[in-house]
């Protein structure tokens, strides 16, 4: 039954899990610690599609040779499920990411192209440009190279304190290489089948990356300049982008709710989140793989 229990498991993860997480609020209090558990879910129902794999042929073995023909097909098709999965999951990533590395090289040379040196030079960052026109853009550019892409709107609309607090936010999900561990996300919901998969994961962690951008950013620059930004950039298009994946409005008031109360680290919460996470990962392999493979050695031929 491990291959059943493993399938029951990884669906649980993928399909049951996401919705009440993503929206619960106390990830807000420790978005860290809340990516380390969205990614230990993740990486979790993937280990689950893998033991399906691997247990599967020798339970359907065993069923089909004790005469048990309706366990051994709902472990074949445990089997085909798992290993579907696990197939387009690796096409998947290997898609995602070298799409990702094309689009932000020719994004990076038309930035370059289009940079506007003289009116940031008194900013600072190298990697810094700043393009002609009104509306208001601020983002960034990952990569070996990475860039910060300011509008020329943007500095028309907010001070050198906002300005300052921009940069820190888009500087730390440079620096974090938030784009890797985005990639990974949306490489494993476009892996997994339409009826099996949510969205949830992929718009929880964007939502918990922006506010760990939003802690460094505070810290560095203060609170209000970081609101004030924020609110002032509402047409912004990484915002607009966000508006069509959260049409209520829901994770931007989030964010600005955050830096309008005080701010406080939850020990209990990280590390409550920590160990959940590590117990997700630990406990499936002990209690369910750990016997299958003892049984199976023991019947290995030797």
């Amino acid at each position: 039954m491990t291959a059943l229990l493993l399938g029951a498991l990884g669906l649980t993860l993928s399909l049951v899990v996401p919705g009440p997480l993503a929206r619960a609020h106390w990830p807000d209090r420790a978005p860290a610690a809340a990516v380390l558990l969205w990614q230990s879910i993740t990486l979790s129902a993937v280990l689950s599609a893998l033991g399906v794999v691997l247990s599967a042929p020798y339970e359907v073995t065993r069923a089909a040779g004790s005469g048990k023909p309706v366990a051994a097909a709902a472990l074949i098709g445990a089997l085909v499920v798992a290993g579907v999965i696990i197939l387009r999951l690796v096409v998947s990533l290997i898609g995602v990411t070298r799409r990702s590395r094309v689009r932000r090289a020719r994004h990076r040379e038309l930035v370059d192209l289009l940079d506007r040196a003289e009116q940031h030079r008194e900013l600072g960052p190298d990697n810094l440009r700043v393009l002609d026109g009104a509306l208001p853009l601020a983002y960034c550019v990952p990569g070996r190279e990475p860039r910060v892409v300011l509008s020329n709107g943007v500095l028309q609309v907010l001070d050198r304190d906002q300005v300052d607090a921009v940069l820190a936010h888009e500087q730390t999900h440079l620096r974090h290489r938030h784009e890797v561990v985005m990639e990974s996300f949306t490489a494993f919901y476009r892996a997994v089948p339409g009826p099996l998969r949510s969205r949830a994961p992929l718009d929880a962690v964007h939502l918990l990356l922006e506010m760990i951008s939003d802690d460094v950013a505070r810290r560095k620059a203060g609170a209000e300049p970081l609101r004030a930004a924020l609110e002032r950039l509402s047409d912004a298009v990484p915002l607009a982008e966000d508006a069509r994946a959260d049409p209520t409005g829901d994770a931007r008031r989030r964010r600005l709710d955050r830096l309008t109360k005080p701010h406080t680290v939850s020990v209990g919460l990280n590390v409550a989140a920590a160990l959940a996470a590590v117990g997700l990962l630990v406990l499936p392999t002990v209690i369910l793989v750990v016997p299958w493979l003892d049984r199976a050695l023991d019947h290995w031929p030797l």
